[in-house]
């Protein structure tokens, strides 16, 4: 846990997904949505493709927050970039077209952010 927090600390996208993977499963911890949330948003907007997936499921099972498929497909996208498409094209298959449309929308929109 204090590896990931010095790392989480400084920046590091790493630190930041071992960080919200403790809190979301009460690994070492009490579990926590809201803290797993925060750290995985941190990583995902750096890039990190594991966090990316995390937030999407989240998202997809209302995990800590309100479901919302538009953001589980953008951040499905998003890590379907890494190489993770089955998980974006599977859920699609419950999403109307609007609502994909603008989860595409908002995949292209998205930039990653550098670490802090």
């Amino acid at each position: 846990m204090r590896m990931f927090e010095l790392a989480a600390a400084q920046g590091a996208s790493g630190g930041q997904t071992g960080l919200g993977t403790m809190y979301l499963n009460g690994y070492g911890v009490e579990k926590d949505y809201h803290a797993a949330m925060k750290w995985f948003q941190l990583a995902a907007d750096q890039g990190d493709g594991f966090a990316q997936l995390q937030l999407g499921r989240m998202y997809y099972e209302g995990t800590g927050v309100p479901q919302d498929l538009v953001q589980t497909h953008m951040w499905f996208s998003l890590a379907a970039t890494k190489g993770a498409t089955f998980l974006r094209d599977y859920m699609a298959k419950s999403m109307t077209a609007t609502q994909i449309a603008e989860a595409q929308r908002l995949a292209r929109d998205w930039k990653p952010k550098t670490g802090g």
